[in-house]
């Protein structure tokens, strides 16, 4: 998984948005699914980084809707 950050996001067309931001929603599932059944993540700081990556994604989004 990589994490955007926000000069990549502005980088990638409206399409590629989408398709990221329901990767990384999987993603973030998985990891939730992984700590809720009792075992602890390689990362613990990944689940973080991952909801910042799609609030990034998300405001890129938004902007440019109201541009």
């Amino acid at each position: 998984m990589a994490i955007f950050r926000a000069r990549d996001v502005s980088q990638l067309s409206d399409v590629e948005l989408v398709e990221q931001v329901d990767k990384l929603k999987m993603e973030l599932i998985q990891y939730r699914g992984k700590v809720s059944a009792g075992g602890a993540p390689e990362n613990p700081g990944q689940i973080r980084e991952i909801r910042r990556t799609i609030a990034r994604m998300k405001t890129e989004q938004n902007r440019r809707t109201l541009a």
